[in-house]
């Protein structure tokens, strides 16, 4: 089981390795912050003083080893724009982005898994096809999409909802369906085939034989043995929402972390790019980690495979 561990720990190491380096410099490519930062008409010893002063005159292996320096001490560097620490800008605008992700993933549990169970119970029945036509519009339909034909039917037409912006649960209803629809989509797809094969195992017969009542069968012995993966995905997709709703957050002026990578994509704030995306990444690598080693303590058989 130890080697498992450290193996595993090993290459959630690699693998946030490649991600900081991939964004550093991939964020590069954007172009010149200094033109930005500079003023109109600002000359070229100006522009070198600001590269100066944000240590842009530096060769990239030296801001390399700064900006991992940085992430490993959990300061994530100085905001161009801001000129706040990225840290600070990013716990400012996580509880925001926290109500949005749970906001979602409520709708996408509401959806998805009761839809998954009964395409599973009722399998090639009509509830079934109904149950796939959701999971291939939810998987097929852009979010942003979505987002915009709401607006319109509800915030233009009807006048029923606020555009953008927040403040009360109308503010948050449309961008919350529109982030939580393709989740919703995928939580029905998984619960349905984990459904399906729960039901068709010796169990579940022999308790079916037992004269047990349908709704047992399927609400304690079936669905809860379905539910560990189910539970699985629905812990990455929050971590998801909560860091990549970027276009959600932008189309309904929602003040998250995807509003401010945004931001800070556009304004070429290259600690804030690395920060938000690395905080991100940290947050995924970690939880399959330890998904990973859960998975290991359950099913003996997981840690022997290589």
């Amino acid at each position: 089981m130890g080697q498992f561990i450290v193996r595993r720990t090993l290459y959630a190491i690699a693998t946030l390795f490649i991600l900081s380096l991939t964004i550093f410099l991939v964020v590069r490519l954007t172009g010149d912050p200094v033109t930005l930062l500079a003023e109109p008409g600002a000359q070229e010893e100006d522009l070198a003083v600001i590269r100066k002063d944000w240590g842009l005159d530096r060769p990239l292996p030296v801001q390399y080893a700064a900006f991992v320096k940085n992430v490993l001490t959990g300061e994530l560097g100085q905001s161009f724009n801001y000129e706040m620490p990225v840290s600070t800008l990013y716990f400012q605008r996580l509880p925001n982005s926290l109500e949005l992700a749970l906001a979602a993933t409520l709708i996408s549990f509401l959806i998805g898994i009761p839809t998954g169970i009964i395409s599973a119970v009722r399998v090639n029945s009509v509830w079934d096809h109904v149950g796939k036509t959701v999971a291939l519009l939810g998987l097929s339909v852009p979010g942003f999409w979505l987002g915009l034909v709401m607006i319109l039917i509800f915030s233009v037409w009807l006048g029923w909802l606020p555009t953008s912006g927040q403040g009360g649960w109308r503010n948050l209803i449309m961008p919350a369906v529109a982030l939580g629809w393709y989740f919703a989509a995928s939580l029905l797809r998984l619960t349905r085939s984990s459904m399906l094969e729960v039901l068709r195992s010796e169990y579940i017969k022999l308790a079916r034989l037992k004269g047990l009542p349908a709704f047992a069968v399927i609400a304690v012995h079936a669905f809860k043995n379905a539910l560990i993966p189910v539970l699985t995905l629905a812990g990455i997709n929050l971590v998801i929402m909560l860091n990549a709703a970027v276009i959600i957050e932008v189309i309904f002026a929602w003040p998250g972390i995807g509003r401010l990578l945004y931001e800070g994509i556009f304004q070429r704030d290259f600690p804030l790019v690395q920060g938000i995306v690395m905080e991100a990444g940290v947050m995924i690598v970690v939880i399959n980690l330890l998904v990973d080693i859960l998975y290991a303590y359950i099913d003996p058989r997981i840690r022997l495979t290589r």
